[in-house]
């Protein structure tokens, strides 16, 4: 079984065929295809390829599944004695993807 990681949304994410991933959104929409094409490393059983940063020609297929809201998470603010009290909150849109290959040509 080859794995490999790859970088999308500045962070770094190690995948293997038939994972589900929440990444950072991606503006694509449910049910399409999208190739990851910063490969910085694929391991395979016999043998390891690192890149210099990045492997030239190798690919990651994978399918969106779904794009939506993580948990919201609530922000507060407070200084003693000034009353000075601030909430805000916020949710992180995400990508949800499954990994469908792993390719090295």
């Amino acid at each position: 079984m080859m794995h490999a990681i790859i970088e999308t949304g500045g962070k770094q994410y190690n995948v293997a065929e038939g994972d589900i991933l929440f990444i950072e959104k991606l503006p694509v929409e449910s049910g399409e295809s999208i190739e990851f094409d910063k490969v910085l490393a694929v391991i395979d059983d016999e043998k390891t390829t690192f890149g210099t940063p990045v492997i030239d020609g190798a690919k990651v297929k994978a399918t969106v599944v779904k794009n939506g809201k993580g948990k919201k998470i609530h922000i507060f603010k407070f200084k003693a004695k000034k009353n000075y009290r601030r909430r805000q909150g916020h949710r992180q849109p995400y990508t949800q993807v499954k990994i469908e290959a792993v390719s090295l040509s």
